[in-house]
């Protein structure tokens, strides 16, 4: 341990580790932008210098190691100054259009200002301009209010190994675009959207759906139809003040209902039908000498990386549709045949953490005789506005169900919000479709957790099956690496595209932490305990599906219906 001293106050701190790691353990908060934890600092922004004794210049506490005996004042007159001159800068070279801006209040930079004082633009002159990139069904770039933080750089290239975007050009021409400058539909982007959760500003944002979901709200002549994803339930009530992790979701339902949507289900409904059809796919794989291993396709993000990067993996990809694309195409089939309403006058929208969803159900293969499984994709921000902006609040609600036959879902349904989840479900659906016995134990612990990447081996009546969980496509670039180098011994492996799984999607409340998505998790495993029913096939609504219209998992309606296929894209050079 090193003795330090912080603003005149002893401290211990920990060999190896930075000025800012060693202030904030002692409670003292300093400002940062382009600091991310877990990745190499790189000192960019300098908003959080700090003054250390003997030193004659202020110091990048991110970057900067702690030393013995050191003294180090966090806020002294000269580096309070020193931030309060970089955020005069940046804002010298920022619209002003707080007001309209999808970040206002929710703006680091904002909050910066506010925070030290800043009420006066000191300095003055032409402000750069840059055209707006509207292309990405997901995500729309301004790059007007772009600080060259690089945070959405490193995301994408470091954590998601996308590198979609970097720095061009030098000097006060530089800025963060694609590939040649073009726009982000024809770049490698996966639209994940953990670059908006990273940047600071109202540079990057979902492109939104409101206006049109608004709009159909009010159209006589559809029938709005809604279903929310699991993770929506932990999450949504961090925009009205709950603490991580609370369980929303009947009070959800009421509100949706109040919004006017005519029927309200549950994607967890569908998330137990894609383990039907999931696990029904991988033992006919197993017991058939098919590809393996079989990679999870549940993440729209996920496969669009396969597509771009590992194309000789899409034999591996299972051929189900998400959960999102099931319960689309069942709603317009199914549904539609037995509520005798024409599929095109249904307006079907879904809820989700994940702003890669908009690209999913954007995609032609998501489309059944010209007719969307989905018409409009909200995140769970966007959910939030609405409701704010019919002026509601979920305290003010009393909870309700889902609507049936598509509100029913097990527990097992529910966990999908979490990596690991899926492989969990999977594992004792599984189980119990090769042995006909349930499993003893259904909490498989192994695949639980924040780790971005878990592997496990698991018998099932004399089979010993290797299954491994890998959240973050850094992580899951490497495994398939691995198995491309040789790697032979796995059967299943499920992969979610936002480090963490859905709790942690590109289309969450922005504050998220680690701290927060840890409660969100336990949040949705705290359902799964105290849950009546907890695998996907005691889902007595999946068995009626069946048996009145699927006929059977893997069958010709259902493989119509509920499967797809992927190709390779090109990927830009």
């Amino acid at each position: 341990m090193l003795n330090i001293e912080i603003n005149g106050k002893p401290f211990e701190a920990k060999e190896g580790e930075t000025i800012l790691e060693a202030v904030r353990r002692a409670g003292v908060a300093v400002p940062t932008l382009c600091y991310l934890e877990g990745l190499a600092p790189t000192g960019a922004c300098r908003i959080c210098v700090v003054e250390v004794e003997g030193m004659p210049n202020l110091i990048p506490s991110c970057s900067y190691p702690v030393g013995n005996n050191m003294k180090i004042h966090t806020h002294s007159a000269r580096a309070v100054r020193a931030r309060k001159t970089i955020v005069e800068l940046l804002l010298a070279d920022h619209p002003d259009d707080c007001l309209y801006c999808v970040r206002n209040q929710k703006c680091d930079l904002q909050t910066l200002a506010a925070d030290l004082g800043v009420r006066d633009q000191r300095y003055g002159g032409e402000k750069s301009t840059w055209k707006e990139d509207l292309s990405s069904p997901s995500i729309l770039r301004d790059p007007n209010k772009c600080i060259l933080c690089g945070k959405c750089v490193r995301v994408c290239e470091e954590i998601q190994k996308v590198a979609a975007i970097d720095f061009i050009g030098r000097g006060s021409r530089t800025h963060i675009g694609t590939a040649f400058d073009e726009g982000l539909n024809v770049s490698s982007c996966i639209n994940c959207g953990q670059c908006i959760l990273a940047c600071p500003t109202g540079a990057l944002r979902e492109r939104t759906y409101i206006k049109e979901v608004v709009a159909a709200l009010s159209n006589p002549n559809l029938v709005p139809v809604v279903s929310h994803a699991p993770a929506i339930s932990v999450t949504l009530g961090e925009e009205f003040g709950l603490p991580a992790g609370t369980d929303v979701d009947g009070v959800m339902v009421a509100a949706l209902r109040a919004l006017g949507f005519k029927y309200v289900f549950d994607t967890s409904f569908t998330a137990d039908l894609t383990i039907m059809e999931e696990g029904s796919e991988l033992v006919h794989r197993v017991s058939n000498n098919g590809k393996l291993p079989m990679l999870t396709s549940c993440s729209p993000g996920w496969i669009k990386f396969v597509e771009e990067f590992y194309p000789d993996f899409i034999p591996n990809v299972s051929t189900c549709k998400s959960p999102q694309q099931m319960m689309g195409a069942i709603i317009k089939s199914f549904f539609a045949e037995r509520m005798k309403l024409d599929p095109k006058q249904i307006y079907s929208v879904s809820i989700m953490p994940c702003t890669a969803k908009k690209f999913e159900a954007s995609r032609p293969e998501m489309m059944n005789n010209d007719v969307p499984d989905i018409d409009a994709v909200l995140t769970t921000r966007e959910l939030a506005q609405l409701f704010r902006m019919r002026g509601m609040d979920l305290k003010n609600f009393q909870p309700e169900a889902a609507d049936t036959p598509f509100g029913e879902r097990t527990t097992a349904g529910k966990i999908f919000g979490a990596s690991g989840g899926v492989m969990e479900a999977a594992i004792r659906s599984a189980y119990f479709l090769i042995t006909k016995k349930e499993l003893g134990d259904l909490n498989v612990e192994a695949v639980r957790g924040l780790e971005g990447r878990k592997e496990a081996r698991v018998n099932i009546d004399g089979l010993d099956v290797g299954v491994a969980v890998v959240s973050g496509l850094g992580n899951a670039a490497k495994l398939l690496d691995e198995i491309r180098a040789g790697r032979n011994d796995l059967h299943f492996i499920e992969v979610m595209t936002c480090p963490g799984g859905c709790i942690a999607g590109g289309g969450q409340p922005l504050e998220t932490d680690k701290a927060a998505i840890r409660e969100r998790m336990k949040g949705l495993y705290k359902l799964d305990a105290e849950g009546p029913k907890r695998t996907s096939h005691s889902n007595e609504y999946v068995q009626r599906l069946y048996e009145e219209f699927l006929v059977k998992p893997l069958g010709e309606k259902s493989h119509h219906l509920l499967h797809t296929h992927y190709a390779k894209r090109e990927v830009m050079l």
